[in-house]
């Protein structure tokens, strides 16, 4: 004797309807677009990551209007398109903030603070990992490591890096954001929305004057293995020991330059090197 779904408790429920399309105007501008993309790639299924992008610009984040318009242009099925869409986690899901701050809980990040800043940031902002401000500024998450490790903890705001982050200059930091004000980010150009971000990252130009001047790259403890790697040195950098003397040698105490911290959101960092009553001493630059 068999047994009706029904009978069970399952319900099958009704099929998903197709997705709704773009307004005419939108899709008319996106194909446009679409086409300059796919133009630069032998096979065009290898502009599916950009196109991404680019419908994510649209709406902030990927929607089943997006992926089927992506399947449209490259010939694809909506499954092809969507195992890529879930798979990375920079394509958003859902509708998401302005600003995407992310703040790195692995493990170097963690244990120098990257946990408690999370936790501050929860409740500062009222809301809980993946959720977003009620005036849809900001949302929140944890991410995995951020490759920034000689920065750590580390916070990014729409993939721009924030180095040596404490509690207190992230809540700087995203309250900045919310309330409009300009923010520099440590190494790069300041702040776009995230809808701008993902338009740059699917192949466009950034268009705001003087953005691209204003871009950076590794920051200065990334460099130190490819310095020495060329045989460059560097001059001393020397810290007296806490409460020692500092006679002849004081000429040669470390002064961190503007350099070094490029974003006033970023924390100074007290460490031997840039705080003469650090319990660690005196260091010297690397490879002396």
């Amino acid at each position: 004797m068999t047994t009706s779904s029904s009978e069970r408790g399952v319900s099958l429920g009704m099929p998903e309807l197709p997705a709704p399309a773009y307004p005419d105007d939108v899709r008319a501008r996106l194909e446009a677009d679409a086409r300059e993309i796919i133009a630069r790639y032998p096979d065009s299924r290898s502009a599916l990551l950009p196109l991404l992008h680019l419908v994510q610009s649209e709406e902030g984040h990927v929607t089943r209007t997006g992926m089927q318009f992506c399947a449209d242009m490259l010939n694809l099925t909506t499954a092809e398109v969507t195992a890529v869409a879930t798979f990375y986690t920079m394509y958003r899901r859902g509708p998401s903030g302005d600003y995407q701050v992310g703040v790195c809980t692995n493990t170097l990040c963690a244990v120098m603070g990257g946990d408690a800043i999370f936790e501050t940031l929860q409740e500062h902002l009222g809301v809980g990992n993946g959720e977003t401000t009620d005036d849809g500024k900001v949302t929140l998450e944890h991410i995995e490591c951020n490759a920034a490790c000689d920065f750590a903890p580390v916070v990014m705001v729409n993939w721009e890096f924030f180095d040596n982050q404490t509690p207190g200059s992230a809540k700087r930091l995203v309250d900045d954001l919310r309330a409009g004000r300009p923010v520099q980010p440590t190494r790069g150009a300041r702040l776009c929305t995230f809808k701008e971000t993902a338009r740059i990252l699917a192949g466009f130009p950034d268009e705001r004057p003087g953005a691209v001047e204003e871009g950076g790259s590794a920051g200065p403890a990334s460099l130190v293995g490819l310095r020495l790697a060329r045989g460059e040195t560097a001059p001393a950098r020397v810290v007296h020991p806490r409460g020692g003397p500092q006679g002849e040698r004081q000429d040669r105490v470390h002064e961190p330059s503007p350099a070094e911290h490029l974003s006033s959101h970023d924390a100074p960092q007290e460490t031997s090197a840039s705080d003469p009553a650090h319990p660690a001493g005196p260091t010297a630059e690397e490879g002396e």
